[in-house]
């Protein structure tokens, strides 16, 4: 049985994708769900969130040898000598969460990004029915899913970088469904109006690639990628900007969603508040986040000798509170139990 891949994305990068990711797979580990958080953003941000510099300089040596990371699995690819590379399970240490459910990372690469060019390559040879092209595209999604089936995880959390280059195509093809991170001005709208119609192009190819795979022995993801919602992220770099300019923004949020993701059309009146789109809306963090980037630990996990004093306290209990909610529903919406 395949395990739910969800990917986080958006075509306009600095709205906090990362940091979601981040602090979900915790939260999901919190709720007793087992974990696996996919870093396929060549920039590997998530990875570096989850490990420190010591475990970061022992998985990246020098070199393109990286055999514990996404990039040493498709190496063998990469270089016509194989198939996929078994995947290594990088177990995060426990932070005190409720439940004993260890949380595994799929270590990101910066070296990943050579793998770019190979995918848009092979591409248009899957209409061939090139069989290694199918190997080569749907390598990723085999990877989350040795992982997963190797973790027994209940879920894949992915993180994706900001572009619509081949490599996000290949990772996307893999998802079963897209949560779209968000920022309340123009730049995140016009993401939005990139994203939807290349995502439905992408699923749309992929179908009819579908049906030229030459290999009865080789499995492959059936390119859902269903968006199920997104979640508005207020960040404190935004709040120099004048009132009127943030809520003229905010308020077109549900309609551009509509139109251009869902291509649907509907009432564009309907407040982020209201909208069964929205699956939160997230508050600034104003001084935890780097209070937890210090910890390295998510902000719900700050404790009073971290700093979490005060004020800070009541927050990292609402942050808690937030994430938990934002948990369940996007759970709530792929079909994922929470014990």
């Amino acid at each position: 049985m395949n395990t739910t891949i969800v990917a986080f994305f958006n075509n306009k990068g600095g709205v906090g994708k990362t940091s979601l990711v981040y602090h979900l797979a915790w939260m999901y580990k919190d709720l007793g769900l087992r974990v696996v958080a996919a870093d396929l953003d060549p920039q590997a941000n998530l990875t570096a969130a989850f490990l420190d510099e010591d475990r970061l300089e022992k998985l990246w040596p020098d070199g393109n040898h990286h055999p514990n990371t996404v990039f040493g699995c498709v190496q063998p690819l990469i270089r016509a000598i194989g198939d996929i590379a078994d995947p290594h399970l990088e177990y995060v240490e426990d932070q005190l969460s409720l439940f004993p459910v260890e949380l595994a990372l799929l270590v990101g690469d910066l070296s990943l990004s050579g793998f770019e060019d190979q995918l848009s390559e092979v591409w248009p040879k899957c209409m061939d029915s090139d069989e290694r092209a199918f190997r080569v595209i749907s390598a990723f999604w085999r990877i989350m899913q040795n992982t997963a089936d190797r973790h027994k995880a209940d879920v894949i959390l992915m993180d994706l970088g900001p572009n619509l280059g081949a490599i996000n195509r290949a990772a996307l093809i893999a998802a079963d469904y897209v949560v779209v991170p968000l920022s309340p001005d123009l730049f995140s709208l016009q993401g939005l109006r990139n994203l939807g119609p290349t995502l439905r192009r992408w699923r749309k190819n992929w179908q009819d690639r579908l049906t030229q795979n030459p290999a009865d022995d080789l499995e492959l993801p059936k390119g859902g990628m269903q968006p199920i919602g997104y979640v508005v992220l207020q960040h404190s770099a935004r709040f120099d900007r004048p009132v009127k300019a943030y809520k003229r923004w905010i308020a077109k949020i549900p309609g551009v969603y509509r139109d251009a993701v869902l291509d649907e059309s509907g009432d564009n009146n309907i407040s982020v508040a209201d909208d069964p789109h929205c699956l939160a809306l997230l508050k600034n963090y104003q001084s935890l986040m780097p209070m937890a980037q210090e910890a390295r630990k998510p902000i719900f996990y700050l404790k009073p000798a971290d700093g979490a004093i005060g004020a800070h306290s009541s927050a990292v209990k609402k942050v808690y509170s937030d994430f938990a909610s934002l948990a369940k529903a996007i759970a709530s919406r792929i079909d994922v139990k929470i014990p």
